[in-house]
C-alpha cells in the first residue's frame, strides 16, 4: 500500500527532550554497524554476494572456517527480526510477480528432505525426520542471517558483562497441557521443564519492590504521570510486588473527576454479572462483543478518557479495545473488569506461573535442535550448557554435514514433478542465495515457512488450496531490547513493568529473572539489565478489518528507520524514569530492534469469524491450505492458526507424518 494510503500513525514526539539530552548523538553499543546492514541489504541482490553463514561456506574445509566475531548474528544490534537482505527477494517474487532471478545454477547432490524455513517448526520437522530416517541427507534453508525464525537470540556486551535476551518467541506457555508428542520432544533434547522452577527466581520483584504501574504521557493526557498500580494485568504472569491501592492510585491519575470514578469502579467492582448464565453461553458471549462494549453495557464506562487509558493495553491481540473481543480481553490479557466477566482475579501466576524461559526464550530450544543435527556446531550437551555455548555458524553448511543449515537463501521456487524416487516423483526447489539462483533436488520436502507466500512459490498447488493460504495474514508487531547500564530508576521508583497506554511501545518491562547454566541475572540494581518493550499497531483511527490494518501496520514498520524508533525509545524512557535519575545518555548501552512484519499466525477474529466445533474442520482456511501436495507437505504455526510453539511442532509432526 503506497505511503500516502495509510492512516498516519499518531507520533509520540520527543517534545521537551532535546536530541542531545536523549543521548541520539552518544555512541551505544554497535550502532555504526547499522549502516553496515543497509550496504549489505543492497548487496543481497547483487552477484556474489555472500550474506554471513550460507552460501559459499560448504565450500571450505572444515579445518578453514569459523564464525568471525563481528559478523555472528544474535550479536548484531540495529534493526534486526525482519532485517535488510531478508525480504527483498521474497517481496520481488510475491509483490513484484518477478519469476528471473538469473540464471538457475544446480547445487550439489539430491536430499533426502528439504525444509524451507528455519523456524521452530521447520527445525522441529528435521529433527523428526531425522529420528525416523537416521542418516538422511537433510538441508534446511532460510532467508534470515539466523536459524530460529521468532525464536530469535539477542546479545549485547556491557561493561564485560554479556547479556541474553529474546526478540520473539517468549516461552513454554502452559506446559502442563502439550501435547505428549511434544513432551517427548523435549525430554529427547534434554529439557527438563522442572529446571525452571529454580531458573526463574521468582521472588525477585516483590524482594525489589517492584510493582506494575501505568505511566500516563503528557502528549495524550495532558501531563506526564507514573502511577504504580497494575491496570495491564502484568499480575497475572509475573510475580510483580504490590503497587498502591485502587483508591489511591487513581486520585494520583491525570484524568478529570467523572473519569476518575469511572475508573475507580473498574478497578474495584468485583461483582459478576453472569453468574445467571451457564460457561458456555457466557464465553460466546463475551466472545460477541468487544471489550469496549463490554465496559459501556457492564461497567457503565462512558468518559473519553478512561478509554484512551485502555486503548493500547490489549497488547497481543494487535487491535484495540473495540476490536478485540471482550473473551479475548479478559482470558488472554485479564484486563480492568475480568471480576464482573467471572473469571478469577486472584493467584492466576501461582496457579500456572509463567517462568518456562530460557534468558533467551525459545531462541536456545531451536540451539539444541541445530546442535542435535549438526554436533559440530558448538559443545555441550545440555539445556543449561547451551544457554552460553558458543556457535559456529560457519559450520552450519558444510559439506560433511547429513544435516545443512543455509542461511541468507530465499526460496523463490518448489515444482513436484516426475522422477526416480520412491512413489516415481521428486521436488527441485530454487533459492537465491548471495544474489544467485541455485536449484537442489529432494525426495520430500516441508514447506514450514510464511504460509501466505507458499502460493509464490508452489503454482502448481489447487486453487482453493492457494486461496486459503494467501489468507493466512500475520499480524506485525515490534520487540526492542535495549541493554541498560543499571537498573537504579527502577528500583527507586518501585515498578517493574509499566504499561504506556500512549506510547509508540505500549509496555516496557525488565527482562525475566532467569539464571541458567553460567548465565546469571543481575541482582544489583547497579549491574546492567535488559528492558523488553513492545510495541504493536491498532490505528484505532480507521477500523480496518485486521487484513488491511496488518497490511498498513506492515508498510509503516518496513518504512520507519531504526533512528525513528530509537528517539521514541529514549523520550519514552526519560520521561517515565527521569524522576528515578535515569539518564538516557548514561544508562543506555545498545538498543536491538526486532521488527516482525510478519509476526503473529493469524488466530481469526472471534467477533467476525466463523468458527467451527473442531479446530480441525475442513471448513478452516488454516485447514485447506495445510493439506499435502504429494511429496510435498506444509507445516509452520500458521497451519494451525496459533501463534504458539506446541502448535508449531505438532504441525511439524503432522507434515513429517504425511510425507514419511
Amino acid at each position: 500500500m503506497p505511503r500516502s494510503d495509510r492512516p498516519e500513525p499518531r507520533p509520540k514526539p520527543s517534545a521537551g527532550h532535546p536530541e542531545d539530552a536523549l543521548g541520539l548523538q552518544t555512541p551505544i553499543q554497535r550502532r555504526d554497524f547499522l549502516n553496515g546492514m543497509r550496504a549489505l541489504g543492497a548487496a543481497a541482490l547483487a552477484p556474489g554476494a555472500v550474506l554471513g553463514a550460507g552460501c559459499a561456506s560448504g565450500q571450505l574445509a572444515p579445518e578453514q572456517v569459523s564464525t568471525p566475531p563481528d559478523t555472528y548474528p544474535p550479536r548484531r544490534t540495529g534493526m534486526r527480526g525482519n532485517h535488510e537482505g531478508s525480504y527483498e527477494v521474497a517481496h520481488a517474487l510475491a509483490r513484484s510477480r518477478q519469476r528471473d532471478f538469473g540464471t538457475v545454477q544446480d547445487a550439489e547432490g539430491r536430499y533426502d528432505l528439504v525444509v524451507v524455513g528455519a523456524g521452530l517448526s521447520g527445525l522441529t520437522a528435521a529433527f523428526l525426520y531425522e529420528q525416523r530416517h537416521p542418516g538422511a541427507r537433510i538441508l534446511i534453508l532460510d532467508n534470515h542471517d539466523d536459524f530460529g525464525g521468532h525464536a530469535k537470540r539477542n546479545e549485547f556486551d556491557v561493561a564485560g558483562r554479556t547479556l541474553i535476551g529474546y526478540g520473539g518467541t517468549q516461552t513454554f506457555e502452559a506446559p502442563e497441557a502439550y501435547p505428549r508428542a511434544v513432551r517427548r520432544m523435549l525430554q529427547d533434547l534434554g529439557v527438563d521443564l522442572a529446571t525452571f522452577e529454580t531458573a526463574y527466581d521468582k521472588n525477585f520483584y516483590r524482594r525489589n519492590g517492584l510493582a506494575g504501574a501505568i505511566y500516563f504521557d503528557e502528549p495524550t493526557f495532558g501531563s506526564s504521570r507514573l502511577v504504580r498500580h497494575d491496570v495491564a494485568g502484568f499480575w497475572s504472569w509475573l510475580p510483580l510486588a504490590r503497587g498502591d491501592s485502587a483508591e489511591h492510585a487513581v486520585a494520583a491519575m491525570p484524568l478529570s473527576a467523572p473519569a476518575r470514578l469511572q475508573m475507580l469502579r473498574l478497578l474495584t467492582d468485583r461483582t459478576s454479572q453472569f453468574e445467571h448464565m451457564s460457561r458456555e453461553a457466557r464465553d460466546a458471549y463475551l466472545s460477541s462483543i468487544s471489550y469496549a462494549e463490554f465496559l459501556r453495557r457492564h461497567m457503565g464506562i462512558t468518559e473519553p478518557e478512561v478509554f484512551a487509558a485502555l486503548a493500547g493495553l490489549t497488547t497481543d491481540s494487535v487491535a484495540d479495545i473495540e476490536q478485540t473481543s471482550a473473551a479475548s480481553a479478559f482470558l488472554y490479557a485479564t484486563l480492568p473488569g475480568v471480576a464482573v466477566a467471572g473469571e478469577p482475579t486472584e493467584n492466576v501466576f501461582e496457579s500456572a506461573p509463567y517462568i518456562h524461559h530460557f534468558p533467551d526464550g525459545m531462541a536456545s530450544l531451536a540451539r539444541l535442535i541445530v546442535r542435535r543435527l549438526i554436533p559440530s556446531v558448538a559443545p555441550g550437551n545440555s539445556m543449561e550448557d547451551v544457554v552460553t555455548a558458543p556457535f559456529d555458524y560457519a559450520r552450519l553448511d558444510l559439506a560433511e554435514n547429513a544435516v545443512r543449515v543455509r542461511l541468507n537463501s530465499t526460496v523463490i521456487h518448489v515444482e513436484r514433478h516426475a522422477g526416480a524416487t520412491r512413489g516415481g516423483e521428486e521436488v527441485s526447489i530454487t533459492y537465491v542465495c548471495g544474489g544467485a539462483a541455485q536449484r537442489v533436488r529432494a525426495n520430500r520436502c516441508i514447506l514450514a515457512c510464511n504460509n501466505r507466500i507458499i502460493p509464490a512459490l508452489c503454482p502448481q498447488l489447487p486453487a482453493p488450496q492457494r486461496e486459503a493460504l494467501r489468507g493466512r495474514v500475520r499480524a506485525p508487531l515490534v520487540y526492542t531490547n535495549v541493554a541498560l547500564t543499571n537498573w537504579r530508576a527502577f528500583k527507586e521508583l518501585g515498578v517493574g513493568a509499566i504499561a504506556m497506554p500512549g506510547g509508540y511501545h505500549v509496555n516496557a518491562m525488565l527482562d525475566f529473572p532467569v539464571s541458567l547454566g553460567d548465565y546469571q541475572f543481575p541482582e544489583s540494581p547497579d549491574e546492567p539489565v535488559l528492558l523488553h518493550m513492545e510495541r504493536f499497531f491498532t490505528y484505532p483511527e480507521a477500523r480496518l478489518p485486521p487484513p488491511q490494518r496488518f497490511a498498513v501496520a506492515r508498510n509503516e514498520l518496513l518504512t520507519t528507520p531504526f533512528t525513528t524508533i530509537e528517539r521514541n525509545v529514549r523520550a519514552q524512557l526519560t520521561s517515565m524514569l527521569g524522576p528515578g535519575g535515569f539518564d538516557p545518555a548514561r544508562d543506555i548501552a545498545g538498543i536491538t530492534v526486532n521488527r516482525w512484519s510478519h509476526g503473529y499466525a493469524y488466530s481469526y477474529d472471534w467477533m467476525n469469524d466463523e468458527y467451527y466445533d473442531d479446530w480441525d474442520d475442513e471448513r478452516y482456511a488454516h485447514v485447506v491450505g495445510r493439506k499435502p501436495f504429494g511429496p510435498i507437505a506444509i507445516a509452520n504455526s500458521d497451519a494451525d492458526a496459533i501463534a504458539l510453539f506446541p502448535n508449531a511442532a505438532m504441525q511439524a509432526y503432522r507434515a513429517v507424518e504425511e510425507i514419511s
